[in-house]
């Protein structure tokens, strides 16, 4: 992928103007919000006297909106002087609202704040710092210390706490245990293992296709994982720490063998797919295998029942181990905007309890942040997410630790590179190309970051 000089200069400014964007919304008066306790993201706010009403963003809406009304309603039960609207926005939106919101106004007092988007959010100076609340708060010590070192690592490279841990995901191979012993087949478990099933799960001619591919919103991060568990490469950066792997040659083989799957054993819709119809298509048809993450489980085990599918870790590569790239770790953040941040902590503080936690990863399929949540039944029952805990800590598997603290990652990934990859799908790019422009553009971000950091 060529990419032009103004367009690079354009791409610059773009990323320096996100990463100093504090000064810009600092020029928005506190006038830009009503009386609602909106704001944009300079904004200062206020602590408020923790009762009345405060507004929650739901970063996943539609797909946890049930969930996260029982939690709420749970919420105002036992605090009464508090109401809380939720609104649900779809996560193919909600950067993009987020953003929309911290230049213009209209922010929520709490929000999900998942490691992908933090370091852009803060950057713009639109979080709260949660690292005091936190260890006053009856939550100290009962959260995972991994996804909260996560999401500190996430916002910017400062180690302050921006967002408090709801739970982990983890990329996860779901396959038909029914057409795989109809056809002779043994589970996925390796790479190899992967193709051959792709190929004899399918027949065209009675629309029946080995593997779903996703090409529409938020295929980067899938073809990421498919493309490090192959080529074994261990790190998204090279040691000098300058230059990103992710057009490795190994790399750049893997992406082209995966990639041509496509049409070859997939359905040819798959172009356009984002993980709620590639979901879809999986439970309702005759699909071989769907790469996902644990949050699909319950919609798998609601159409296909528990005997007719298996949800594990991702295929190990040519030397037995499993690699991995990164899942961003979800949580909840205060806006500094908001003018109740106290009732906006005190809801933090009840969705990621014990038993409020336990019920949204239940209902998620996910790794609970809460220590105490993470030991209860539900787990042990739900295969995929008792599998994930285990590769993840058996020693089996190696995470590529993607790039979250980019002001410019989430872009990078998503709306800057789907359409590339896309072109890879149709033949209308090669892989090295699409790779090779992916990285100069990570790379220059990489080069500002470390420059900014000092």
């Amino acid at each position: 992928m060529k990419i032009s000089n103004r367009s690079s200069r354009s791409t610059g400014r773009r990323r320096t103007s996100a990463a100093v964007a504090l000064g810009a919304v600092l020029a928005l008066t506190a006038t830009a919000c009503g009386d609602d306790g909106s704001g944009a993201g300079g904004d200062k706010g206020a602590e408020g006297s923790g009762t009345g009403k405060i507004v929650f963003w739901d970063n996943n809406g539609g797909i946890r909106t049930a969930v996260w009304k029982e939690i709420i309603a749970d919420f105002e039960k036992a605090n009464p002087e508090i109401d809380v609207e939720y609104v649900g926005i779809a996560a193919t939106e909600y950067q993009s609202k987020v953003d929309t919101a911290i230049q213009g106004g209209g922010l929520p007092d709490v929000g999900g704040v998942g490691a992908a988007m933090l370091a852009g959010f803060s950057a713009q100076g639109a979080l709260e710092p949660l690292d005091d609340r936190l260890t006053k708060s009856s939550l100290s010590g009962k959260l995972n210390k991994d996804m909260v070192e996560s999401l500190k690592a996430a916002g910017g490279g400062d180690g302050t706490l921006y967002s408090v841990p709801t739970s982990a995901n983890n990329g996860v191979l779901y396959y038909r245990t029914d057409l795989f012993d109809k056809a002779g087949l043994d589970a996925p478990t390796t790479w190899d293992k992967f193709y051959e099933a792709a190929e004899k799960l399918t027949n065209k001619g009675k629309n029946q296709f080995g593997y779903t591919i996703r090409g529409g919103s938020g295929s980067i991060a899938q073809a990421l994982d498919a493309m490090y568990g192959q080529s074994g490469i261990t790190s998204f950066w090279s040691e000098d720490k300058k230059t990103t792997t992710v057009n490795d040659p190994k790399n750049v083989e893997a992406l082209e063998k995966y990639a041509a799957l496509y049409k070859k054993v997939t359905p040819a819709a798959d172009v356009n797919n984002d993980f709620a119809k590639m979901v879809a298509q999986y439970d309702s048809g005759t699909i071989g295998m769907l790469n996902h993450n644990l949050g699909s489980y319950q919609d798998h085990v609601k159409a296909l029942g528990v005997d007719k599918f298996r949800g594990i870790p991702q295929p190990v590569g040519a030397t037995g181990k499993r690699v991995q790239v990164s899942n961003p770790v979800d949580g909840l953040g205060i806006f500094k905007s908001s003018k109740n941040k106290e009732a906006a902590w005190k809801f933090i503080e009840f969705a990621t309890s014990h038993e409020q936690n336990s019920k949204f990863n239940e209902s998620a399929g996910q790794v609970p942040s809460n220590t105490e949540a993470a030991k209860d039944a539900w787990i042990q029952k739900a295969e995929p997410t008792k599998l994930a805990a285990e590769a993840l800590n058996d020693g089996s598997t190696t995470i590529v630790q993607l790039p979250y603290y980019l002001p410019d990652w989430n872009t990078l990934s998503k709306s800057e590179s789907e359409a590339g990859f896309q072109k890879v799908l149709l033949g209308e790019m090669s892989a090295k190309d699409f790779l090779d422009g992916l990285a100069e553009k990570l790379n220059e971000a990489q080069t500002e970051w470390t420059e900014q950091m000092g």
